[in-house]
């Protein structure tokens, strides 16, 4: 379940920034940007339902997440390619949320 979090309030960020990036550079309507604000919006509320107690931690997982899911979309939504740069980046932050939040802490 903490993956499936992760990856909706992924979605929601990026989709939402997406839209208001849409909407403010690429002169699409003005509902783009009211869309991505509702998706932003959402991204703050799914991110809560995790179940670790630290904010901070959540959030600087998240970001890790985040890294990777922009991977993705620039590859299936702008049709970016990435190259082994960006794999490898990807790869160590998917390292770095491992890291953070895999161990039992007391």
């Amino acid at each position: 379940m903490t993956i499936l979090i992760f990856i909706l309030a992924g979605l929601a960020e990026i989709g939402g920034g997406y839209l208001i990036w849409l909407w403010l550079r690429e002169g699409k309507p003005f509902y783009f940007g009211l869309s991505g604000a509702i998706a932003l919006a959402l991204y703050g509320v799914i991110a809560t339902f995790q179940s670790f107690p630290s904010f901070g931690r959540v959030y600087a997982a998240y970001g890790g997440v985040f890294i990777i899911l922009s991977v993705l979309w620039g590859w299936g939504v702008d049709k970016q390619t990435p190259d082994k740069y960006d794999w490898i980046g990807a790869g160590i932050c998917l390292i770095g949320v491992a890291v953070m939040l895999l161990p039992s802490r007391q």
